[in-house]
């Protein structure tokens, strides 16, 4: 099967997290974008991917 590829580290805006799955990444942590955004930032996040086309998530 597929192993799964976590991309993490330094997520703090779509673009960075974008930037983790054109590279091959399954999942990425949004530890730092939680830390420096705030608690709400997975859900800007998950927003932010669906409208640009994301189905995935």
């Amino acid at each position: 099967g597929k192993l799964p590829i976590i991309g993490v580290g330094g997520i703090d805006s779509v673009e960075a997290a974008g930037e983790k799955i054109d590279a091959g990444a399954s999942m990425v942590q949004v530890y730092t974008g939680w830390v420096y955004r705030g608690p709400f930032f997975a859900r800007e996040l998950a927003n932010a991917l669906k409208s640009q086309g994301e189905n995935w998530i």
